[in-house]
């Protein structure tokens, strides 16, 4: 039987008697600063709320002894033993080599035990690809999730904040890991302590597991006027087949020059350029994170030939797709054949 969804709804949450819980966290070389950070951060303010040491933590990785993250942070890992020395949770710290190690057969064990494990941003991309199929609903950072979606098969993926699949919890990590960790030990708290808690880590709001991310620059809505924010909800939705900016600004009700001021007076660039730099973006997701062919690459993202495209990514980025793509091959293949034990 797989666990109940957890549902992330402070007003809903009911205290049970507080015990001690232990949280593992699982880090590997280039692991994000940010997410060990949130996660660390929020154990160890529910202690200060809770004026004792409920929450603590321990790290484990692959191979014992300091590991470094893309930030420079450094920690110090104990060997990670598939199935002793288990904890109340497992947290596995998103990072450059997140899909590799023996975290995913630790994961599993806990799984069977029914103890929470939570995957975090390129870690629960790496369970996504290994498992290809999961149960249950499964989600990760927003650039992983729409390369997912556009190079494979994937019914149960969502944009969500979180999702719980038969009790592995995938999340899209990175900025809203602290607000994941405060819904995950809610349940140990009374609603005046998670109020506590919030407002002591400064959140003003604590969104639910199942809020979309804000995954394009049109969604930070309070940065930009609403024409502007329509413009580029609209670019960013036609990267695969570009609009011209008559049909552009026809279609968000503004002047061409209109367009082009605001997008220089905010951007200090042309709505032409930043269209094009769109899509470039989207260009370089898909072969770094893929192993479509280049053609079908430069068709998803609206250059229509390998030669418009090569130049494209060469003048925004210094490299061509081919060696961009050689770059990232070894992890890619080293990746996709492993097996998923369980």
């Amino acid at each position: 039987m797989g666990k109940q969804e957890q549902k992330f709804d402070v007003a809903a949450s009911v205290a049970s008697p507080i015990k001690d819980r232990v949280v593992e966290i699982y880090v590997s070389k280039g692991f994000n600063g940010l997410e060990l950070n949130s996660v660390t951060h929020v154990l160890a303010t529910a202690n200060l709320v809770l004026r004792r040491d409920v929450f603590s933590w321990r790290f484990s990785t692959d191979t014992p002894g300091l590991v470094t993250s893309d930030q420079g942070t450094l920690v110090r890992g104990e060997p990670s033993v598939t199935d002793h020395g288990l904890a109340d949770m497992m947290v596995v710290i998103g990072g450059k080599n997140a899909s590799s190690g023996s975290w995913l057969r630790r994961a599993r064990v806990m799984q069977r035990k029914a103890r929470t494990v939570v995957l975090l941003s390129d870690a629960a991309t790496g369970y996504i690809k290994a498992t290809r199929d999961p149960a249950g609903r499964v989600t990760t950072h927003w650039r992983d999730a729409t390369t997912l979606s556009e190079t494979g098969y994937h019914p149960n993926l969502t944009t969500h904040l979180s999702e719980n699949s038969d009790g592995i919890i995938t999340s899209a990590g990175v900025g809203s890991t602290m607000e994941l960790m405060v819904g995950l030990i809610s349940p140990h708290l009374t609603n005046t302590q998670v109020a506590e808690l919030g407002n002591h880590l400064l959140l003003q709001t604590i969104r639910k597991s199942d809020a979309d991310q804000p995954k394009c620059i049109a969604d930070t809505e309070g940065l930009f006027d609403a024409r502007l924010t329509e413009a580029i909800r609209v670019m960013e939705s036609t990267v695969h087949e570009p609009l011209s900016m008559d049909d552009l600004t026809t279609h968000i009700g503004v002047s061409t020059r209109h367009l082009e001021r605001v997008f220089r007076a905010v951007f200090d660039d042309t709505p032409a350029r930043f269209y094009k730099r769109l899509r470039v973006k989207r260009a370089r997701a898909m072969i770094e994170e893929s192993l479509l062919p280049m053609i079908d690459v430069a068709v998803a993202t609206g250059f229509g030939s390998c030669s418009t495209m090569t130049k494209a990514v060469k003048d925004e980025y210094g490299v061509t797709p081919s060696k961009m793509r050689d770059r990232k091959k070894i992890s890619l293949l080293t990746y996709n054949g492993r097996t998923n034990a369980r």
